[in-house]
């Protein structure tokens, strides 16, 4: 099953939400493709939150071989990881 504009756009909304709210930041200072961890927008601590509520919000399993940067680096890549784990 793919998942449709709809629901790719919620997750990412769900993620950007999260992200700002853990990180106390701008909207204006995040984008889709910022660089979260090379901006300093979260920490180590912040990704271990951030899996923790993927998990728990979208229902998802993240494995080790999961925690490489590629997956985590930006919003857009943190949509694509979980819509790739929900289809």
């Amino acid at each position: 099953m793919d998942m449709n504009m709809v629901e790719i756009d919620s997750v990412k909304s769900k993620v950007e939400e999260h992200i700002l709210s853990s990180s106390f930041n701008e909207k204006s200072k995040i984008e889709e493709d910022t660089m979260i961890f090379k901006e300093g927008i979260l920490d180590s601590m912040g990704l271990m939150t951030l899996i923790t509520f993927l998990e728990e919000e979208f229902g998802i399993a993240t494995q080790d071989t999961d925690l490489v940067e590629e997956n985590f680096e930006t919003i857009n890549a943190i949509t694509n990881f979980v819509s790739q784990k929900l289809s």
